[in-house]
């Protein structure tokens, strides 16, 4: 192995190490050895892979520890790989050279304003095992073009950029999985401007991702965020599942946010967000300008704003989640707007406090929004079950609504208001209302009302 030391490393935490470690690079036999140590950096380690050929990083079970005291990021691994995952487009030495770069049980920590931990450039399977970082601006960064990224039993915590980034970047095939994404200041998982298929975020704890544990002033973010409302942006593809998703609620924040246009020619779609834990948030999940979007088997909780928000989307299906609010400093609600073609199943909404909630008077709320269909559903303890305005051919089956409070507040079970047309409310178990179970204009057949 190059044991750095042999290149003359000290690992003493204050000698700077750079020249040292480059060296090890350049003239060693590839698998970069750092015994247990503090190897103190002032400028980027970068790695060559078409020149050097394949490359191993260990620090020796997480004994190791490399301070970037410069600008960037620790280590930059720059490839050639202009392909897909197709064997056949690989081109020139990718498959003998550049193949499988390993970053594996090692610390990074910042100690410069920009330094960031690990950054990716035109990578062919690449793989983070057991790595931390720390105290540095963005975590693992991926840049223009990589294909199979594997991270996996990683901590990137307490970064003031983002814990994983996909910035601008043409990726397919990443897996993220079992890791702790967590006290980023800009996001666990965030993808801009980038054009990514096969990303799978499974198994991790993913929390605290905003301003707060920094002290500084809050910006809009989330702990996943995927952005593709830049030109030429695209995001498909998706799972999301098994994870812990949670925060502390910061402006303009979310647990969860995906954001498309809806006119775009591939919109955010082909998603399963499926059997998160997810809340304490402004917003839990918000999805906009989305398409074909599976959210089933979550528990989502307690919201400042809402527990879900659909917006200018179409074909979400929404089934098995449970939404409740946990404590009077949050809420619980959902809110779908300019958006059709949607599907509410086998969910319950509770509000599991007695005193209602003040500016979140419905469980349900859709707006401006055309073929709904909500059923098999409970709406437990809302001011209105579910409240409709301006829409068309809402349909409500086999669904309870009832207010289960010592004292009930509720003030309907279901309201049509504005121009809201071609509605049904049929077989629904509809409990006590201070005023018409069924306000506005619906057909209304079999349901079982209890008496005033």
């Amino acid at each position: 192995m190059s044991n750095v030391t042999r290149f003359g490393a000290v690992g003493d935490g204050v000698a700077d190490d750079t020249e040292s470690i480059q060296h090890a690079v350049n003239e060693g036999d590839g698998m970069l050895h750092f015994p247990p140590g503090t190897y103190r950096i002032t400028r980027s380690i970068e790695v060559r892979l078409a020149k050097r050929g394949p490359l191993g990083v260990d620090g020796t079970g997480g004994t190791a520890r490399v301070v970037m005291a410069g600008k960037g990021p620790a280590f930059r691994l720059i490839g050639t790989h202009g392909g897909t995952g197709d064997p056949d487009s690989r081109q020139g030495n990718v498959s003998t050279h550049q193949r499988l770069p390993i970053i594996r049980n090692i610390e990074v920590e910042g100690a410069h304003a920009e330094a960031d931990g690990f950054e990716l450039i035109e990578t062919m399977q690449s793989v983070f095992e057991g790595v931390l970082v720390t105290s540095c601006r963005h975590g693992i960064h991926l840049t223009k073009r990589s294909r199979n990224v594997l991270i996996s039993h990683c901590h990137v915590y307490f970064n003031t950029g983002v814990g994983v980034y996909l910035d601008g970047v043409n990726l397919h095939q990443i897996n993220i999985a079992n890791c702790h994404l967590s006290y980023n200041r800009l996001g666990g998982i965030r993808l801009e401007r980038s054009e990514v298929r096969n990303l799978q975020i499974t198994g991790n704890d993913i929390e605290y991702n905003n301003h707060k544990s920094h002290k500084t002033e809050p910006q809009p973010t989330a702990e996943i965020y995927i952005d593709t409302t830049a030109e030429g942006a695209s995001v498909n593809e998706v799972t999301i599942a098994s994870n812990t998703i949670q925060a502390t609620d910061s402006p303009g924040g979310a647990n969860i946010r995906i954001m498309g246009k809806r006119d775009a020619s591939r919109p955010p779609g082909l998603f399963a967000i499926s059997g998160n834990v997810i809340g304490s948030q402004e917003i839990n999940v918000h999805l906009s300008g989305c398409y074909g979007i599976a959210l089933s088997g979550n528990t989502i909780y307690s919201c400042k704003q809402s527990n879900l928000l659909i917006e200018d989307s179409r074909l979400i299906n929404v089934s098995g989640n449970t939404f409740r609010r946990h404590t009077t400093a949050y809420g619980t609600g959902v809110r779908i707007t300019s958006s059709e073609d949607i599907t509410f199943t086998g969910c319950g909404i509770h509000d599991e406090t007695d005193t209602g909630q003040p500016g979140l008077s419905s469980l349900l709320e859709l707006s401006r929004c055309h073929r709904i269909n909500i059923t098999g559903s409970q709406f437990l303890n809302g001011a209105i079950g579910v409240a409709v305005a301006d829409c068309a051919h809402v349909t409500l089956i086999g669904n309870t609504l009832h207010d289960t409070r010592p004292t009930p507040i509720a003030k309907h079970a279901v309201q049509f208001t504005g121009t809201s047309t071609g509605h049904l409310v049929a077989c629904n178990t509809i409990g006590k209302t201070s005023g018409d179970p069924i306000a506005g204009d619906a057909q209304a057949n079999g349901n079982v009302i209890a008496s005033q």
